[in-house]
């Protein structure tokens, strides 16, 4: 890796520049940050991987950034789903990568960090080390599982010789193209990106090595017409704040240079989401980037990144803005580490990850409205719940048009991933357990005619048959929810479950599914 001068300039417009090693931004002032190298690789399904040493290990824990939200009240948008079975032809149903097939990448680690994305003709999971891609119309292997680091194999430096965990697996649905990202968790830290340069996600990619001022936590990311963009949980000895920023789509889908602008903010802002485009509509010409997290026990914290790559002092990162939410509070301590989730005899109590929004902000541009989803876990009485939003008008002024709280008696739902379909059916998948189920996969949904808030009966589509045992308390970390860019119907949920009780043998399970009323 070629060494680049670090160069600081101060300007009118506050603007900082990073080469190579890390400066830390100020806060509400743009840091423009130059990728330290560029390359086009050989094809994926052409290059040879060797093996690399495996072992049960946890994985850098998902770092907790203060303490937990409470409300007095009790949750007023808490509702058990309705007898109606939930109206939906499920597709595909199969197993997706296990802990066993992540020993040839170092593994296996706990949590598994379970994601996917669907593109033209593929789907592709990748679990923290390990990917494999599968054809979506059999779900027949295609290649894998592979090391995740094999997307920048002969790259050079730390993009190539490390594999760190918190991924993301995207797919760009306007360019028909794959992003894949991974954070470097050891110094010089960085953001590894891989643009493929078609739709197949087995052929060529542009890969870039963007660097990071500090330790990057919790890392992900959201398609959007300007740009990709990242938020980032940034640790020194102690928690910095959230970092957001946008990389250059428009030059990385071509291969060329590219450079990112970021915005470091406060430590009392944490664990941002990236909107991310769904749909064949753009949103509004020049509409800036959602972000959104939790503010407190009443409010959720929305923020409109506008990015200028051509003159990055014209970038702003405005907010927050408080977007008043029904009272909610979290379950299981994460600032004491404390997990709570039970399962049976002789399972652990599990993490519950309940003081950030869960993966996707999911956007949506109806014509004649904009609409953001997103999830968290909540308490919901003395059980895990899932909590999820639809906020619209989120380009002028955003509200919840609808919210809810999934329970049902006796049964902990937490971890999970929401989407929305073009005919505006949303769908909800998670984790499910009790001192007598075994964590599970189940789905949740609605259609526009049921009544706001409310969700129809879930459908278990992953029957777990096995409890985690010695493994750090940990739990998935995220989930994925993803719609299918040719239909906008389809979609696709990605979670973790155990076939076999035991430690580091957890898998997963891949299902798509659709609404009867999207057409």
């Amino acid at each position: 890796m070629k060494n680049r001068k670090l160069l600081r300039l101060i300007l009118p417009s506050c603007v900082a520049i990073i080469g190579e090693l890390p400066i830390s931004a100020v806060a509400n002032n743009p840091t423009v940050v130059h990728e330290v190298k560029n390359d086009v690789s050989q094809p994926l399904r052409d290059l040879t991987f060797p093996a690399q040493s495996g072992g049960s290990q946890q994985s850098q824990p998902a770092q907790p950034t203060r303490p937990p939200f409470t409300s007095p009240q009790a949750d007023p948008v808490a509702q058990v789903p309705s007898n109606t079975l939930l109206g939906v032809q499920v597709g595909l149903n199969f197993d997706g990568i296990s802990a066993l097939e992540t020993v040839a990448s170092g593994g296996p680690f706990v949590p598994p960090d379970t994601n996917g994305a669907v593109g033209a003709t593929q789907f592709v999971q990748w679990v923290n080390v390990t990917f494999e891609i599968f054809d979506k119309n059999t779900g027949a292997i295609v290649m894998g599982p592979t090391s995740g680091n094999a997307f920048w194999k002969g790259f050079g430096g730390p993009c190539e010789t490390r594999n760190d965990g918190d991924i993301v697996i995207q797919y760009d649905k306007a360019a028909d193209r794959w992003i894949a990202a991974q954070p470097v968790f050891v110094a010089p830290f960085m953001y590894c990106l891989a643009v493929s340069t078609t739709s197949d996600a087995t052929g060529s990619y542009n890969r870039y090595a963007f660097p990071l001022p500090n330790f990057p936590d919790y890392s992900k990311l959201g398609v959007w017409p300007d740009g990709y963009y990242a938020t980032f949980n940034m640790f020194t000895q102690h928690f910095l704040g959230a970092m957001a920023c946008a990389y250059d789509r428009t030059n990385m889908l071509a291969g060329n240079a590219a450079t990112a602008v970021c915005f470091q903010q406060p430590a009392n802002i944490s664990s941002l989401l990236p909107s991310d485009l769904d749909g064949k509509t753009q949103p509004p010409i020049g509409a800036p980037n959602f972000m959104l997290g939790l503010a407190d026990s009443i409010d959720l914290n929305f923020f409109r990144f506008h990015v200028d790559f051509s003159n990055p002092g014209n970038s702003s990162f405005s907010g927050p803005v408080l977007i008043p939410v029904a009272p909610f509070s979290e379950i299981c301590n994460r600032s004491t580490t404390l997990a709570c989730i039970p399962e049976p005899q002789p399972g652990q109590k599990l993490d519950a990850i309940s003081d950030r929004l869960m993966y996707r902000l999911a956007y949506r541009n109806f014509g004649d409205h904009e609409s953001l989803v997103t999830n968290h876990t909540v308490a919901g009485s003395p059980l895990a719940a899932v909590r999820w939003y639809e906020i619209r008008n989120p380009s002028t002024a955003p509200f919840v048009f609808q919210e809810g709280t999934v329970v049902t008696p006796g049964i902990n739902f937490w971890m999970g991933s929401i989407a929305m379909d073009k005919a505006g059916d949303i769908a909800v998948g998670f984790s499910a357990s009790s001192d007598s189920l075994d964590p599970s996969v189940e789905i949740v949904g609605r259609v526009p005619t049921d009544p706001l808030g409310a969700m129809e009966a879930p459908k278990i589509v992953g029957v777990g048959t096995g409890v985690q045992q010695a493994s750090f308390h940990r739990w998935g970390d995220y989930s994925s929810m993803a719609v299918d860019p040719k239909d906008d119907c389809t979609l696709w949920y990605t979670q973790e479950y155990y076939v076999n009780s035991g430690s580091f043998n957890w898998s997963t399970r891949i299902t798509s599914f659709k609404f009867n009323s999207c057409k």
